[in-house]
C-alpha cells in the first residue's frame, strides 16, 4: 500500500510570514495608541482665558500758579567765639587767689583781678629798684657839682683840660646809672602788676588750670575764656547757591541779613537774628564751599533777654536770597527722578509726562520757569506706578472740598500758568 505524505510549506513562505508578522505587529500597536491619545484628548475642552481687568489710573491734582519765589538758602554750621584766648601768668609765683568769677562757665568784666600771684617778692625787688635810683641820683648830683667846680677853675689854669673831661665822664657815666636805675623801677612796677592777671575783656571762662597754693610759672597756662559781646557763626555756601545771595565782600558792602535757629531740638522755636559781615577769601579744599562768617549780638541775652546761644551750639541757617520771578513753585513730592513731572490736560484728564530743569529746588519746591510748564495744565501729585503719554486718569477729589476740580471745566477750573 502507497503511504501518503503530507505537504509541508515551503521552507522560504515560513521565513517571509514570521517577517510579516513582527513587522505588523508594533505598526499595530503605535497605531492603536495613537487612535487612543486622539480620541482621549478629544473630550478635553480648554478653559477660556479670562480677560485682564482694565485698571483706571487715578490721581491727585494740583493747580499751576505763577508767581514770584524769595529763594531762602538753609545751610548748617556750629557757633563758635571770635575771640578764645588762653591767659597765662607773665610772672612766676605762687597763687594766693582765685575770683570767684574764674570758675567755668562765670561771666567776668574787662579789668576784673581773676588770679593773684604771692606779690612780696615782687615789692621787694621794687623796694630795691627805688633804692638804687636813689643812689644813682645821689651819685649824679655828685657827679655835677664836681664838673661844675672844675669848670669854673679851669679858666683860671687852677684844672688840667683833661680833669675837666674826666668829670665830664663821671656826670655822663652817673646819668646813665640814674636812667639805668629808672628802667629797673618800671621793671619792678611792671613786675608787681602782673601779680594780678586781669580779664582782658567781658567774657566767660572756658576752662580753668590753676587753684589757690599751685605754683605759675612764667607763661602758663592758666585757663581758657572767650569773648560774650558777640559771637560768630561759619556758614558754607555751595556753588550753586552763591549765584543767589549777595554776599559782602569788602568791608563798605552791606551785610546780608541771617536767621539762626537750633539744629539739635526742633521743638525749640527761638530764632536769633544776625548779619552777614565778610566772607573768607579761599575755597574749601574739599567741598569748594565759600564761608560766609555771621555775627550775632548779645548771644547769651544779657541785653536782650532772649535764650542764650551757646558756644559749639549747631545751628541752622537761613540766608534770604534773590527773588526769581514768573515761576511755577512745584511740590518736590511730585517731582519724580529729580526732573520728570506728570501733567494732567484737564480738556480730556489724560497724562502728559514732561522733562523740567530746575531754577532753585529746596526741600519744599522745585522751581521751574513758567516758560516750561504748557498753559492750562494740572499737577499729578499722586505717585503712580506708571503713567504713560494719553492715557486717561480718574481725579481724586480733595477731602472736604466743596467742589471736585475734575467737575470744573477746562474753561474755568484751572488757574492758567501763563509764560
Amino acid at each position: 500500500m502507497r503511504s501518503r505524505r503530507m505537504a509541508t510549506p515551503p521552507r522560504n513562505s515560513t521565513h517571509v510570514l514570521g517577517l510579516i508578522v513582527r513587522l505588523v505587529l508594533p505598526c499595530a500597536i503605535l497605531a492603536g495608541g495613537w487612535f487612543g491619545f486622539t480620541y482621549l484628548s478629544s473630550g478635553v475642552e480648554k478653559a477660556p482665558t479670562p480677560e485682564k481687568e482694565r485698571q483706571t489710573l487715578r490721581t491727585k491734582v494740583q493747580k499751576l500758579e505763577v508767581a514770584d519765589y524769595p529763594v531762602i538758602v538753609k545751610t548748617h554750621a556750629v557757633v563758635q567765639a571770635h575771640n578764645d584766648v588762653t591767659l597765662a601768668s607773665q610772672v612766676a609765683g605762687r597763687v594766693v587767689r582765685v575770683s570767684p568769677s574764674f570758675e567755668v562757665g562765670a561771666y567776668f568784666t574787662e579789668g576784673e583781678v581773676l588770679v593773684e600771684i604771692d606779690p612780696r617778692d615782687f615789692e621787694n625787688q621794687l623796694a630795691i629798684a627805688k633804692s638804687e635810683l636813689a643812689v644813682a641820683e645821689s651819685t649824679l648830683t655828685l657827679a655835677k657839682l664836681v664838673e661844675d667846680r672844675k669848670l669854673r677853675l679851669v679858666k683860671s689854669k687852677a684844672v688840667s683840660q683833661g680833669e675837666v673831661d674826666s668829670a665830664t665822664a663821671s656826670r655822663e657815666q652817673a646819668e646813665a646809672n640814674v636812667n639805668l636805675a629808672e628802667s629797673r623801677v618800671e621793671q619792678a612796677k611792671l613786675d608787681l602788676q602782673r601779680t594780678k592777671v586781669l580779664a582782658p575783656f567781658d567774657g566767660r571762662v572756658k576752662s580753668k588750670l590753676i587753684g589757690i597754693g599751685q605754683m605759675a610759672g612764667t607763661n602758663n597756662p592758666l585757663g581758657e575764656v572767650f569773648a560774650i559781646d558777640y559771637v560768630e557763626v561759619r556758614l558754607p555756601i555751595a556753588g550753586d547757591q552763591r549765584q543767589f545771595l549777595n554776599l559782602p565782600e569788602f568791608s563798605e558792602d552791606a551785610s546780608l541779613e541771617v536767621t539762626l535757629q537750633d539744629a539739635i531740638r526742633d521743638a525749640n522755636d527761638t530764632v536769633w537774628r544776625g548779619k552777614i559781615v565778610r566772607t573768607e577769601g579761599v575755597l574749601d579744599a574739599d567741598s569748594r564751599d565759600l564761608f560766609a562768617i555771621a555775627r550775632i549780638d548779645d548771644p547769651f541775652g544779657r541785653k536782650t533777654n532772649k535764650p542764650p546761644l551757646r558756644v559749639g551750639q549747631p545751628v541752622i541757617a537761613s540766608i534770604e536770597g534773590t527773588t526769581l520771578k514768573n515761576v511755577v513753585a512745584l511740590p518736590r513730592a511730585a517731582v519724580r527722578q529729580m526732573d520728570r513731572v506728570v501733567l494732567v490736560d484737564p480738556t480730556d484728564q489724560t497724562l502728559r509726562p514732561m522733562t523740567v530743569e530746575a531754577l532753585w529746588s529746596d526741600a519744599e519746591n522745585v522751581v521751574v520757569p513758567a516758560s516750561a510748564i504748557p498753559s492750562n495744565m494740572w499737577l499729578a501729585t499722586t505717585t503712580l506706578a506708571y503713567y504713560p503719554e494719553g492715557a486717561k486718569v480718574e481725579i481724586i477729589p480733595e477731602p472736604g472740598a466743596g467742589e471736585s476740580i475734575a467737575e470744573s471745566t477746562s474753561a474755568d477750573a484751572p488757574t492758567k500758568a501763563t509764560n
